[in-house]
């Protein structure tokens, strides 16, 4: 008979064990780098398993034949953001066209809460937005107003204006949107102390 909320004794003293390494399961955000061209086959297997994905998405316009219409492309080329635990890491790997996660040798890299939902906030801010080439080295800036307000990144001026650009350290990769009408402020230089401090600074 099973007893309940009981340990059952067999009359020896229990052996001493080593220390139990626990391993933290908290579900975290990683990049998993797809087959070319398959970053929206791999966000709908993933929201048939019920994982937890983000996929970033831009409007460009193609041009052929005299014709032009708009198409949604990824913001990173190549790249999936999938949220999960340590213990159910292995799930997104079994998923047709990933090939791997981004990080530093066999050890995925996790990314943080607050660069992800940077990335969110300049998706539904409604500002054009598009890929950028990697920009790690600049005079950081934070936005103080309007609907990205708390977002950091580096200014990049151009002939039309300044532009805003965010980086993904992870993956290497920025995108970028326009500036105008936003207010920012320089942000101090300060030394790396978490994984949060490397979300928004590029």
């Amino acid at each position: 008979m099973a007893l309940s909320g009981a340990a059952v004794c067999s009359g020896l003293e229990p052996k001493s064990v080593g220390p139990i390494l626990v391993v933290e399961n908290r579900p975290r955000w990683y990049a998993v780098y797809t087959w070319a061209r398959h970053e929206k086959a791999v966000a709908r297997h993933f929201e048939e398993r019920g994982l937890a994905y983000f996929l970033p998405l831009y409007q460009a316009v193609h041009r052929w034949n005299k014709r032009s219409s708009r198409v949604s492309l990824p913001l990173f080329p190549g790249y999936v953001f999938v949220r999960t635990g340590a213990r159910e890491r292995f799930q997104p790997l079994q998923v047709p066209g990933v090939l791997h996660y981004a990080g530093s040798g066999v050890t995925p890299s996790p990314i943080a809460d607050d660069e992800i939902e940077a990335l969110r906030k300049i998706l539904i801010s409604g500002k054009e937005v598009g890929p950028h080439p990697y920009l790690s080295a600049g005079n950081p800036v934070q936005i103080v107003a309007g609907p990205l307000e708390g977002l950091r990144g580096i200014v990049q001026r151009t002939k039309s204006g300044n532009r805003f650009v965010l980086s993904v350290e992870t993956i290497r990769q920025s995108i970028a949107v326009e500036l105008d009408g936003f207010q920012i402020a320089s942000v101090p230089v300060r030394p790396v102390t978490d994984l949060s401090d490397l979300a928004l600074t590029a």
